[in-house]
């Protein structure tokens, strides 16, 4: 893996890990927070999980609550600053994006946040809610693989918000999941289009 090749879905980014400063707000608070390169966005905070950040409704006080694709955290990060009482895990195949996640989480005094690859969060685990904006750079097979292993884990009554470009496939993405879910799951799924903002869909997945 060369520093050309790098990808913030590489598990081990070839580029600098030098830290940088970057101002945010988040959950209502201006945070200092530090990024790298080889991560996903690390000189801002992208339009895409901005919106996901302001259309969703605050998260429930207690359970158990995961951000899947984490990168340098700014999702957990909201999660744990409105929820400060739940457990919130932040999961990425990214090693740089969970040292990151970990650092960040300490800094904004977020003490129940897990910052962990796939493997490590434990199986029995599922969660009241899912917020994401996933990787779709990664390919079709492999985005629909991830969203197929991780929305089955939400608990009876929970409700997963992602985040998709309009002109990356949010259409049609929601499509296939409510056919896959139905598919799999008969009646168990409601998959919806929450809101829509700047280019962008927030879908809704909920378990009955």
């Amino acid at each position: 893996m060369t520093a050309s090749s790098d990808h913030y879905f590489s598990a081990r980014p070839a580029s600098s890990g030098e830290r940088r400063s970057l101002h945010v707000h988040l959950a209502g608070r201006h945070l200092t927070v530090r990024t790298a390169p080889g991560v996903f966005c690390p000189e801002r905070l992208d339009l895409g999980t901005r919106v996901l950040l302001e259309h969703v409704p605050d998260p429930p006080g207690t359970g158990t609550l995961l951000d899947l694709g984490c990168g340098w955290g700014p999702v957990a990060l909201t999660l744990g600053l409105l929820s400060p009482d739940a457990e919130v895990w932040a999961v990425d195949v990214n090693e740089r994006a969970l040292d990151l996640t970990r650092e960040n989480a300490r800094a904004a005094g977020v003490e129940r946040l897990h910052a962990a690859p796939p493997e490590d969060v434990p199986g029995d685990l599922v969660f009241e809610q899912i917020w994401s904006n996933p990787p779709i750079r990664v390919g079709k097979q492999v985005l629909h693989e991830l969203l197929l292993t991780w929305l089955p884990r939400l608990a009876a009554g929970g409700t997963a918000y992602l985040v998709v470009q309009r002109n990356l496939g949010s259409d049609s993405l929601q499509k296939w999941l409510a056919r896959e879910l139905d598919g799999r799951w008969p009646g168990d799924f409601e998959v919806s289009r929450h809101s829509s903002a700047k280019g962008f869909r927030v879908l809704q997945v909920d378990r009955r």
